[in-house]
């Protein structure tokens, strides 16, 4: 099994088993032991990872990490260990002072399903304020996966870390306040744009208009780009599908039984693998259609609903989304790029049925 699988498989079963950790150090041997494992230490081998190293300046508290990795006989790491439902901002503080009576280069902050990475990229041996990589087990991306390798034992160069650790901080950095500005435009945000567009005195009622206008076109502008990919990989499935000659007609008559599915049923079901493919393989993920609404299913199987679509109305469609109890709840779609709203309530049901990846 490879690294790649080997986080995936951790990541299932963070998913599965988290209600059931009740303390700090249940986190610790369910969660965390096996993350440091799977970057390829010996938790039992101390000449590997050190639990509760003295990280104490003054000697005098009896301040200790959790677990300190070790390489050549000096620390390389730190991890402090916080229960899974703990928010991790309000325990940096403690990690910061450790990180200054050790030597080690890096610092993970984590409730075993949030892995936060610092260094010294602004100040020597002084921990940086915000993390410069940040991971989530249960919304993992294939780009992280990447970086995360780089912690592992086999490939640890503390070099090539710093070298990206930089770039990883600052995009990130970008990204957050991107997603604030495209959320809410700030006035110079707004001014900056308007003044692109637009030849007359920038007064507050034009800046009123055009912040409704920006948030307006940015979303527009998200949505055609996410059509656009949409459109690309239905492409690209059509051509791998088994070629078998099609009317060209706008929809594919089943005579059987009167059946009719359309593109845009078929476009919702794109979107819908689109956000699941992070979670789960989507040669699992199907769809049967019905005269009154198209289901997708995780395996073919029908006790595995994960939607089903409700188009067949003229004036109105309907996405309805299962619970962990498997109650169907249905939501209007003012249109198909609405989907995307519910990816956590379609997320969350494949995890209920315990997938392998």
């Amino acid at each position: 099994m490879d690294f790649k699988d080997i986080i995936k498989q951790l990541a299932n079963k963070v998913c599965q088993m988290k209600d059931g950790i009740l303390t700090e150090e249940a986190t610790k041997n369910a969660f965390i032991m096996p993350f440091i494992n799977a970057l390829g230490y010996d938790v039992f081998n101390p000449l590997e990872v050190i639990p509760e190293m003295d990280c104490d300046l003054v000697k005098k508290k009896g301040e200790k990490i959790d677990y300190a990795i070790i390489k050549d006989g000096q620390p390389i790491m730190l991890i402090e260990c916080k229960h899974w439902k703990q928010d991790l901002s309000l325990h940096d503080t403690q990690l910061k002072r450790y990180f200054v009576a050790s030597k080690a280069k890096f610092g993970v902050l984590t409730n075993g399903i949030k892995y936060l990475f610092y260094t010294d990229l602004i100040s020597q041996n002084i921990m940086d304020e915000k993390p410069f990589f940040e991971l989530d087990l249960t919304d993992l991306r294939d780009f992280q996966i990447e970086e995360l390798k780089k912690f592992h034992k086999s490939y640890f160069d503390v070099d090539d870390i710093l070298s990206s650790a930089s770039e990883l901080k600052y995009s990130s950095e970008l990204k957050t306040l991107l997603a604030k500005e495209f959320a809410e435009p700030a006035p110079e945000f707004v001014k900056y744009f308007t003044k692109q567009v637009y030849d007359g005195v920038v007064t507050a009622k034009v800046q009123e208009q055009f912040t409704e206008l920006l948030k307006r076109s940015i979303g527009g502008y998200i949505s055609d780009l996410i059509s656009s990919r949409l459109k690309t990989a239905l492409k690209t499935e059509e051509t791998q599908q088994n070629s078998t000659p099609i009317p060209e007609k706008e929809n594919i008559i089943v005579e059987e039984n009167k059946i009719v599915t359309t593109e845009e049923e078929l476009q919702g079901y794109m979107i819908v693998k689109a956000i699941l493919c992070k979670i789960v393989d989507l040669s699992r993920v199907v769809y049967r259609d019905a005269q009154t609404y198209f289901a997708i299913l995780l395996d073919d199987n029908n006790r595995k609903p994960i939607c089903r679509l409700y188009f067949n109305s003229k004036s109105k469609r309907y996405i309805s989304t299962f619970d962990n109890e498997k109650k169907e709840i249905k939501h209007e779609l003012a249109g198909l790029n609405d989907i995307f709203k519910y990816s956590d309530e379609l997320c969350n049901i494949i995890n209920v049925y315990g997938i392998e990846k």
